[in-house]
């Protein structure tokens, strides 16, 4: 007997790289729930299938128990929690107020850590369990000038990633992704125009910023039975990494 779509929330799922995720999960026949502040303008859609909004913010407690009550109450179950909302605006550290670094933290880590907890109550009472993703970034594992507090924050979610996956095996997966630069409908704030966004795909060993949809085939398979094996486990998209910027620094020495 064919086994009934499965019930999966992403958080911010309604555009840029959640909405590639959102897609890809219901391009493979899942319920898809996205939560935002605000409801969109347009909800991911596939094939006649659409996401379901929940209006929650995230770093609001209370909003975050009225969501669960919901999905329980419409699906009676959870099956996969993409913890994908978050972001820093540019700021840096000697100039950020106090505020701004707690309101950063609090969205990037604070609050995936309390969906997650929400997630894995639901995940431990059902038969098959449930996977977690989190959305990390290359700005945890490296310098993150500009955005120090969110470089921090998303440092301490791989983290995270591997101290919940012990606490809550077996029956809850915890798993992150990675992503490098990405290029979405607000790669302009971060990269500037055209020219802008070309000279950063010049920086990447293969020539591109990634997609949504390329975040979108990485979470769909950590939460399916072909990763049934991986938690603790944090999976990078960065085509390749930065080239090193000795290697052009020793090039022009050499040329010169």
């Amino acid at each position: 007997m064919a086994q009934s779509p499965r019930t999966v929330l992403v958080t911010g799922g309604a555009k840029g790289v959640g909405r590639g995720i959102s897609e890809r999960f219901l391009a493979q026949g899942e319920a898809v729930v996205v939560c935002g502040r605000e409801a969109p303008d347009a909800l991911p859609e596939v094939d006649g299938r659409r996401a379901e909004f929940i209006a929650a913010d995230v770093r609001d407690a209370a909003a975050v128990e009225a969501l669960f009550a919901q999905i329980a109450q419409r699906h009676g179950r959870l099956d996969v929690l993409v913890n994908n909302a978050g972001g820093a605006p540019f700021a840096m550290a000697d100039k950020a107020s106090p505020r701004l670094h707690e309101k950063i933290i609090q969205l990037n880590l604070l609050a995936p850590l309390h969906l997650a907890q929400k997630a894995n109550a639901m995940m431990q009472a059902q038969p098959r369990g449930g996977v977690i993703v989190f959305i990390g970034s290359v700005s945890g594992l490296r310098a993150s000038p500009g955005t120090a507090a969110y470089g921090a924050a998303k440092a301490g979610v791989l983290n995270l990633v591997q101290t919940l996956a012990v606490e809550w095996a077996p029956k809850t997966r915890v798993v992150a992704v990675s992503p490098g630069p990405v290029l979405t409908e607000h790669a302009d704030l971060h990269f500037g125009d055209e020219a802008g966004v070309a000279a950063v795909a010049r920086t990447i060993p293969l020539g591109r910023l990634a997609t949504p949809a390329d975040i979108g085939e990485a979470c769909a398979w950590l939460a399916s039975d072909a990763a049934a094996y991986l938690s603790g486990t944090n999976l990078v998209l960065h085509g390749g990494g930065e080239r090193p910027a000795f290697l052009d620094a020793a090039t022009a020495n050499r040329d010169g």
